[in-house]
């Protein structure tokens, strides 16, 4: 365990002069300028948690793969989105700005139809759209978990994600098979 005076001085002549190059790394690796600030302290949080138990040989390595993972972690929480949290909308209380009640309520809607899309989706679609777009799963651990190919991924999330868009502009939001399809071809030869 390290005493609060040598963490102090391991932060203030190896961490704090990261302090540019970091900002610089973030800038490039981050979409939302505003938020730079804050991921910059979470980090330097972390460092100095993980500081507590010993410090690293390597202080520019141990503060960039810091950063790293916590632009992954922060990445990942914002693509997740749990539809089931919001399936009875009229339950929810939220004390809401008068000025931004349009919003709020076009927000709903646009929620509602979107989980209705998904219910309307065949079981196998359905899965695929839920592992890819809610919990945000790369097309190869998709695959993986439901035990097909990767083209079948591909095949479902297209085919999900235009008859969720269908039923969200107030279509049948019906699975429809382009013309390129096998048992088109099949019919055309």
């Amino acid at each position: 365990m390290i005493d609060d005076a040598q963490l102090e001085r391991w932060f203030c002549d190896e961490v704090l002069p990261l302090e540019a190059s970091l900002t610089r790394y973030l800038r490039r690796n981050w979409r939302s300028s505003e938020q730079i600030m804050d991921i910059r302290q979470d980090i330097y949080e972390a460092a100095l948690n993980g500081g507590r138990q010993g410090l690293p040989t390597n202080t520019p390595g141990y503060v960039f793969t810091i950063a790293r993972n916590i632009l992954i972690n922060r990445s990942k929480r914002e693509r997740i989105v749990h539809f089931e949290q919001f399936s009875d909308m009229e339950s929810i209380d939220l004390a809401v700005d008068r000025s931004a009640t349009e919003r709020h309520l076009e927000a709903r809607d646009a929620l509602r139809r979107a989980q209705q899309g998904i219910d309307r989706l065949p079981p196998r679609c359905r899965e695929v759209v839920r592992l890819r777009k809610i919990e945000g799963l790369s097309i190869r651990e998709a695959a993986e978990r439901m035990g097909v190919g990767v083209d079948t991924i591909e095949r479902q999330l297209v085919l999900g994600i235009r008859a969720m868009a269908d039923a969200m502009l107030g279509g049948a939001g019906k699975i429809r098979r382009g013309p390129s399809s096998a048992a088109d071809r099949a019919r055309r030869q």
